[in-house]
């Protein structure tokens, strides 16, 4: 194979978002696509094999793009543009990133960053209850929240409702100190940080004054029909069955409905079947719902939790044989003394 040479020019004002700090970013693409990347007089120079050459200078200049757009070139984006350039195209990262699904209070735009995020956003828009299923990390809530925010912010919806199991994760309610409100409120935490960051204090404080915002345990939707609203059920995986099936009777007319959950993550007591579980078996198939399975490609937080849920799924799927032989081998233990 011949070794070529490409040079592209890099903006000056784009050079450090896109290089990274110390070069980081360099080289990762180094180390990954085989090539050398030499920066210098305001651009890049790329040298290696034809093919790695031109798939680096592609990959660099969709992160230049990125950045002109006003993103914030995080590892992330660098891991996922270099995967994308492996199978589906690399420029994909630029159709994903026109996909705007509303800003922040500080005014930072909030976009799906990978084509499964893509995928549930448009499910949201188009189906009437949309399933979010996979692990931490990948967008899951903030992403349901971000699309309620704005659709109420559009007049689309005249309440938002979020609601979660209050599952205790290997602790007791009763144990903790204060009445009902302060024992739950740790619970539906993470939703309210989502509400803060993306509406803004004081904007979510006023429209919860007004029961426009209601942020309540999932007990509590038990009796409602919910109409015109967008409602979201956070942490679906610790939910029972018969929880499940209160909820989905819930919705009413005008209403959209996201429910979430890792089904890796379960805080149901040993052999309890989780609602989740079953609601993706039992609903399949129904055209209003829609089911979307994120996986640890669509990991956005720090890059190790990508590789912790990798290695975790590697870890259960090893486990699961095992338990599988061992039942096999005691079944023909029980055949033999017969």
């Amino acid at each position: 194979m011949s070794v070529i040479e490409q040079w592209i020019d890099i903006p000056a004002e784009h050079e450090k978002n896109v290089c990274g700090e110390l070069d980081s970013h360099l080289h990762k693409m180094e180390r990954t696509l085989h090539v050398t990347m030499i920066e210098r007089d305001g651009g890049i120079k790329i040298i290696g094999e034809e093919s790695s050459v031109l798939r680096a200078a592609s990959v660099f200049q969709n992160l230049v793009e990125l950045s002109r757009r006003g993103n914030s070139i995080t590892e992330q984006n660098v891991d996922y543009a270099l995967s994308l350039s492996f199978e589906e195209g690399d420029s994909k990262i630029l159709e994903i990133d026109r996909d705007m699904v509303c800003r922040t209070a500080a005014g930072r735009a909030v976009k799906p960053k990978t084509l499964g995020q893509k995928q549930y956003v448009d499910l949201i828009r188009t189906r009437m209850i949309t399933f979010g299923v996979g692990p931490a990390g990948t967008g899951k809530t903030y992403l349901a929240m971000a699309m309620a925010i704005q659709a109420f912010r559009d007049g689309e919806a005249e309440r938002i409702i979020l609601t979660r199991p209050a599952m205790e994760a290997g602790e007791k309610l009763g144990f903790l100190p204060g009445d009902l409100q302060s024992k739950i409120d740790p619970y539906l935490r993470p939703l309210y940080d989502a509400l803060y960051q993306i509406m803004g204090a004081e904007s979510y404080l006023h429209n919860a004054e007004k029961g426009l915002i209601e942020v309540a345990p999932l007990a509590y939707m038990r009796g409602r029909t919910l109409d015109n609203a967008y409602i979201i059920l956070d942490e679906a995986q610790n939910t029972t069955p018969a929880q499940m099936k209160m909820f989905l009777t819930r919705i009413g007319f005008g209403s959209k409905a996201i429910i979430t959950g890792d089904l890796t993550q379960k805080d149901l007591p040993g052999g309890a079947v989780s609602g989740l579980d079953t609601a993706t078996n039992v609903l399949k198939g129904i055209d209003e719902i829609g089911f979307c399975r994120l996986t640890s490609r669509d990991v956005v937080r720090h890059p190790l939790v990508q590789k912790i849920v990798d290695a975790y799924d590697r870890f259960e799927k090893k486990e699961a044989v095992r338990q599988k032989r061992k039942m096999a081998h005691k079944e023909r233990g029980r055949e033999h003394e017969h």
